[in-house]
């Protein structure tokens, strides 16, 4: 299910998404006798599949990762490089693994389709995702789903559970930042056009920005220095879940519903 993407990808690309998905979800992965991760619509290549098992063993080391994709021919190119813990797979949205992930990271897959497709592929993919065990502390599953650009210089994502959208992460190379509001043009399609007087996610770019402009000073201590500064600042309106040491990385992560489109069908 799903639409056959350009599949321009690059080494390294995702690397800032892979290693907050470490720290954030590496313990519910540990937690797991046989945690499986997908890699959804990986590209004509399977560098990120390929490194995507690399960081999350880092953290778990029994993690397994499957590369999903709606090519037949870029199945049949990837599977050169399967290895353990590595296999390729054709599909597509229906995620055709055995068993529900505890993972599924959609990078760069839905900037493609109409923003009214986006609610119905989000419930799809979260209806796949392993469940909540209240009982042994897991949250279940997690959906990663966002843009960047080429090189990975700039992203954001949001991260959804089986119960549906949770929090919204902008991920930067702050050297290369002139300001938050540049990250405007990685947004995921459920917010890119959104970005208009009276949504949420403009304000809150408005505010960064304002935020960014007033710790100027701090930018003779560093990029970062001025970034710490900015996010702290972000703190006393909106709901920022994560804290200095992620900042100190180029994130800040929001709570989806401070930033969900005014009127939309996502939850």
């Amino acid at each position: 299910m799903g639409t056959v993407t350009r599949g321009t990808t690059n080494p390294n690309r995702l690397r800032r998404m892979d290693r907050w998905i470490a720290v954030t979800h590496g313990a519910e992965l540990r937690r797991a006798a046989d945690p499986v991760a997908v890699d959804l619509g990986y590209g004509a290549a399977p560098w990120t599949a390929v490194e995507l098992l690399l960081r999350l063993r880092t953290v778990a080391p029994r993690t397994r990762v499957v590369g999903v994709e709606i090519e037949p021919a870029r199945v049949a190119a990837a599977r050169p490089y399967e290895r353990d813990g590595l296999s390729f797979r054709h599909g597509g949205f229906e995620i055709p693994v055995p068993r529900r992930p505890l993972l599924v990271r959609a990078a760069n897959v839905l900037r493609q389709y109409d923003e009214a497709e986006v609610a119905a592929v989000w419930e799809r993919l979260c209806a796949r995702l392993a469940p909540a065990d209240p009982a042994r502390g897991s949250r279940g599953g997690l959906l990663v789903e966002g843009t960047c650009d080429e090189i990975g210089r700039r992203h954001v994502w949001v991260a959804l559970g089986p119960e549906g959208p949770r929090t919204v992460t902008f991920a930067t190379r702050l050297g290369s930042l002139e300001q938050p509001s540049d990250l405007a043009e990685r947004l995921p399609k459920a917010l890119i056009h959104r970005n208009v007087p009276g949504e949420p996610v403009h304000a809150f770019l408005r505010d960064f920005d304002r935020a960014w402009a007033a710790a100027a000073p701090y930018a003779s201590y560093g990029a970062r220095q001025r970034w710490i500064r900015t996010v702290r600042t972000l703190t006393a309106d909106w709901p920022v879940v994560d804290g200095p040491s992620r900042w100190r990385q180029g994130e800040v992560t929001l709570t989806w519903g401070a930033l969900a489109p005014r009127g939309a069908r996502l939850s």
